[in-house]
């Protein structure tokens, strides 16, 4: 007794039929479409169709290629903006470089030049910084007693006299300016030969005469040079400018000159080495002066 699936169960012709079918039904269309091009208007209407589709299909992979390649821009742009500013850094510090150096270059010509109008010897100093004390005028210098620096030697630059030694450590030194308030030097006007004393003046970069007679010779633009009675600073070196004359009293007239040196734009200036018989004796000190009286009595 044969038995058979309940019609529920059916499912029509085998699955070896089925393939069979569609395998020769495969083959019959593409015999047809290579011999007729009968399907061509088909597939041209189906990709038609189905071009939207895949248009929206890749628009999550254009997105995704879209932000990577944003991503490498930016970080590439970020690299490539840290490298223009290093190389900008360190253009702007070799260009600054080269201007410092170009500017003491100048500097150092203009001080071999006067080195040359001076027949004593003498040493280049670079300034290392101001002193702290805001009422005076002095710099300290990167040469000292082990450079043959003792106190009381000349400084001046290029354009004339700068200020003196006045402390002198075994590799510095520090020098107060003419400007100073303490500061005092012979001069002499350069036009008509009188002599004086010129004393750092009470407003910056200027220095004064104090103790003129109202009627010198003395008029704005007259050039005063050391007059070398010191015995310290080599006549003829230029001191200053007078730019203003004015009555102090019915006796003495008050000139004020511009130096001639620029000490607040240079960094480099020419200590004379005067020997040291040639300089000035310093004051005795009271305690050994009054020691000195009571020998005596």
């Amino acid at each position: 007794m044969e038995r058979s699936p309940p019609p529920f169960f059916k499912q029509g012709p085998s699955a070896n039929a089925r393939l069979l079918f569609f395998s020769l039904f495969a083959i019959t269309l593409l015999i047809v479409d290579s011999r007729l091009n009968a399907l061509g208007r088909l597939r041209e209407g189906i990709a038609t169709v189905l071009y939207p589709v895949q248009r929206a299909l890749l628009v999550p992979r254009d997105l995704a290629d879209l932000g990577t390649e944003y991503l490498a821009d930016v970080n590439r742009l970020r690299a490539e903006n840290a490298e223009l500013r290093r190389l900008e850094a360190a253009n702007a510090n070799a260009l600054l470089q080269t201007e410092q150096l170009a500017t003491e270059n100048q500097q150092l010509r203009q001080l071999l030049a006067m080195r040359e109008r001076t027949a004593i010897r003498s040493t280049v100093a670079e300034v290392l910084y101001d002193t702290r004390d805001a009422f005076s005028r002095k710099l300290v210098l990167d040469k000292g007693q082990q450079h043959g620096v003792i106190a009381g030697q000349p400084v001046i630059d290029a354009s004339g006299v700068a200020g003196q030694i006045t402390r002198v450590y075994p590799l510095s030194s520090e020098v107060t300016l003419v400007t100073d308030r303490g500061s005092t030097i012979p001069v002499e006007i350069r036009r008509t030969g009188e002599r004086s004393v010129a004393f750092g003046g009470s407003q910056t970069g200027t220095i004064e005469l104090r103790y003129l007679r109202t009627n010198a010779d003395v008029r704005e633009g007259d050039v005063l040079v050391t007059s070398g009675l010191d015995g310290l600073f080599p006549p003829g070196l230029p001191v200053g400018t007078v730019s203003a004359v004015e009555t102090a009293s019915s006796a003495f007239v008050q000139v004020r000159v511009e130096t001639a040196a620029r000490v607040e734009r240079t960094r480099l200036l020419l200590i004379l080495l005067a020997e040291p018989q040639a300089l000035p004796a310093p004051p005795p000190e009271p305690a050994a002066e009054s020691r000195r009286r009571r020998r005596r009595d």
